[in-house]
């Protein structure tokens, strides 16, 4: 699963985006990727693991609604999963 998302920026200023992406290993756990940052520029990339699937989707849509509270908008999503709604 993955979702891409975007500001709509300031005449001047450069859009910030984040990008969270949730995989499974190869042992059977989960892997949260939280990337951040500006566009263009610096980003930071947060990993976090989970043993099992359903407390790692719910990191996953606490991360997603944060980010929507906080004016991000949906520009890409991708999964089997209904990651907007």
């Amino acid at each position: 699963m993955r979702i891409y998302m975007q500001t709509h920026p300031e005449p001047g200023q450069t859009p910030r985006f984040v990008q969270l992406a949730l995989e499974q290993d190869l042992l059977g756990g989960w892997t949260l990727y939280r990337e951040s940052g500006a566009q263009g520029g610096r980003s930071t990339l947060r990993r976090d693991v989970f043993l099992e699937r359903e407390e790692a989707l719910a990191a996953f849509v606490r991360a997603r609604d944060t980010q929507l509270k906080r004016g991000f908008k949906v520009m890409f999503a991708q999964g089997t999963e209904t990651t907007h709604g």
